[in-house]
């Protein structure tokens, strides 16, 4: 039975104070922070030699694709980061040639208003991950109003892809000495989330977070694993940990979450990974026979991907414009600010939005001051100059992860100083544009975000909906099969798990959203529950809650 009905929904509150609370640090906050000045140092630094800093913004369209793709695997962090290179190189390339062929300030919103809804789209559609499309619309939006002719721009675009390469080998550098680095991470959060939600015994004050919580960590877990076809010796063991945490998710009462805590503690160091017991298995036999058939099934479509994001790109397309044009209306004479201001809000729903929109303007206003204590000191030379920009990004990447408004004080005197290095700019007129470029942008973007709805953000949860009671009745049967096929049940188990995570995260987006009906959020939780209980079903047809605790 349903509870939604057939009218609208109403406008959310929108949260002001928490917004702005400051979380715990990630655990490789300092991953990126030293691979962005790794990445930007050395061309920055020779072209500070050469006195050619004016082409410093195209070596940097390349050196900062080193911030992408820090939680994956090696060899999906390869080819995620090539892609990114060439997506930045291609976004510069439409900027620069877009500037050579017309001075219309109009057009060059309009151009870079379509450029940051594409951007925005194929990033979140590939799952790209922080920092998303905000820094690839900063460079080509700054592109678009770079003087140059188009004679020039073959030459630009090779110091990008150059500082690209670089920002490449930056990023594959640490699996020379940690090759397993991403997924063992990614495999000690998952049994610390399960340990948290086991440690509620599946009914105590918060259980339903804690649930929520670990099925997520465990999905991220089993990505992270899946995502390279090279099923190595320390990526098997890796996938029996996984399943581990699996089991205390679904059996709760029956787990050791001392025994979780401890292998995930083994998995932040160096050492060996430890190798938890599975009835049946030997010790030797993979068991895990479902993993094969999943990484032998075919991706699913770009394109498929990218059709429920019209919404927000359309969002982004209006804001974006939008906000240029109030810039220049209003006598700005750097109206990608605003642009980029705007691109920045959007969100999965208005109510995210709302919420980056508070912690932009904060973090902008507060980095305008810190610009004013930092230009004395940059302004003493070119090279103080570029110093000042690499202490910046390793302090905008270190803080970020706290929360965005703390990164963007770094971010904001950085983005500044980054337009004085062709020429030194009277530090009162810069603090001025960017001031009113982020009003601008926050307020248009957001109302832009409001204008435009997302009725099909009600539609998927319908969609996730039946296809989580797919798998569940999917699972169910394999359960109760006599003589299931060699891995059907680990398959089972994780497609529900999977649709489990999904509805809980389609969810989530669309109740942050206006003006839509309402949502079914009776018919969610009993969904919710009945693919935990099947779950638990599947945990005890293997038999693998029996040995939670033990070790080979």
């Amino acid at each position: 039975m349903s509870s939604a009905t057939p009218t609208t929904s109403r406008v959310r509150p929108l949260p002001l104070v928490d917004v702005l609370r400051l979380g715990r640090p990630s655990d490789i906050w300092f991953k990126p922070a030293l691979s962005v000045v790794a990445a930007v140092a050395p061309p920055n630094l020779t072209l500070l030699a050469l006195g050619r800093l004016d082409l410093a913004m195209y070596t940097m369209a390349g050196s900062l694709c080193a911030l992408y793709a820090h939680n994956r695997p090696y060899a999906a962090r390869a080819r995620a980061l090539a892609w990114v290179v060439l997506g930045m190189i291609g976004g510069l390339a439409v900027a620069l040639i877009a500037a050579s062929l017309t001075t219309s300030a109009v057009v060059l919103v309009t151009v870079g208003a379509l450029l940051a809804a594409a951007q925005k789209a194929v990033c979140d559609a590939t799952r790209i991950g922080p920092p998303g499309h905000v820094v690839l619309t900063f460079i080509s939006s700054a592109s678009l109003f770079a003087p140059g002719t188009l004679g020039q721009v073959p030459g630009h675009l090779a110091l990008a892809v150059a500082a690209g390469a670089w920002a490449w080998i930056v990023g594959m550098a640490p699996g020379l000495v940690r090759p397993h680095g991403p997924e063992r991470r990614a495999t000690a959060h998952a049994l610390n989330a399960a340990a948290a939600y086991a440690e509620t015994r599946g009914t105590g004050d918060g259980h339903a977070r804690a649930r929520a919580g670990a099925a997520a960590a465990v999905h991220a877990a089993w990505q992270s694993l899946l995502s390279t076809g090279a099923r190595t010796a320390p990526r098997r063991a890796l996938e029996r940990l996984v399943v581990r945490a699996e089991v205390a998710l679904a059996v709760p009462a029956d787990a050791e979450a001392g025994q979780l805590r401890a292998w995930a503690r083994e998995l932040r160091g160096k050492g060996p990974i430890p190798i938890p017991h599975v009835p049946g298995a030997g010790g030797t036999t993979d068991e895990l026979l479902g993993v094969e058939a999943e990484l032998d099934s075919p991706a699913r479509p770009l394109l498929s991907r990218l059709g429920p994001l019209a919404p927000i790109a359309l969002r982004t397309a209006l804001g974006c414009a939008l906000a240029g044009y109030v810039a220049l209306a209003l006598g700005v004479g750097r109206p990608y600010w605003a642009l980029v201001t705007a691109a920045s809000l959007y969100q999965a729903n208005v109510t995210l939005t709302w919420s980056r929109g508070i912690q932009r303007v904060v973090g902008n206003l507060v980095g305008v001051l810190a610009f004013a204590a930092i230009a004395p000191l940059a302004h003493l030379g070119p090279a103080a100059l570029v110093l000042s920009c690499l202490a910046l990004n390793f302090g905008a990447e270190a803080l970020i992860g706290r929360n965005y408004w703390l990164g963007s004080v770094c971010v904001t005197p950085m983005a500044l100083l980054i337009t004085e290095f062709a020429h030194l700019q009277e530090p009162g007129e810069l603090m001025t544009d960017r001031v009113v470029d982020t009003l601008v942008g926050a307020l248009v973007g957001f109302v832009a975000a409001v204008a435009v709805t997302n009725r099909r953000a009600g539609d998927r949860i319908e969609h996730a909906l039946d296809a989580l009671e797919s798998a569940r009745e999917h699972a169910a049967k394999t359960v109760t099969a006599e003589h299931p096929e060699p891995g059907a049940l680990e398959s089972a188990r994780r497609e529900l798990a999977a649709a489990v995570v999904d509805l809980r995260a389609t969810t989530d987006a669309a109740a942050g959203e206006w003006w839509q009906r309402a949502l079914p959020e009776e018919r969610v939780v009993l969904a919710e529950q009945a693919g935990h209980r099947t779950l638990a079903a599947t945990v005890r047809r293997q038999g693998l809650h029996t040995t939670e605790g033990a070790r080979a």
